[in-house]
């Protein structure tokens, strides 16, 4: 079953969120992984969201996901992230 990883980023050290993208991408290597969206400006249409930048990500099964997010190449990368952003992500499981 497909699952999707999106995430809500507001970033608030641009050098630090650009550290984070270049350790980031290289971790996607040999992973099953397609994104889906990278949107600075989504339209909200209902309640609030918290942002601006959202990203979007589609692997094929949890297990994909897990071996590019529990990664060391990732993880180290999340802590970058997490020190230059306030983000919210959610693991979300699609139909089939």
């Amino acid at each position: 079953m497909p699952v999707f990883f999106i995430a809500q980023i507001d970033i608030h050290d641009q050098a630090g969120y650009d550290q984070y993208a270049e350790q980031a991408g290289p971790s996607m290597a040999g992973i099953d992984a397609t994104p889906l969206a990278v949107d600075d400006t989504p339209v909200l249409l209902e309640g609030s969201w918290h942002g601006p930048r959202t990203v979007m990500m589609q692997f094929p099964d949890e297990a994909a996901f897990r071996k590019w997010y529990d990664s060391p190449a990732y993880q180290q990368a999340l802590k970058q992230r997490k020190a230059s952003t306030t983000s919210n992500a959610i693991l979300l499981h699609g139909l089939g």
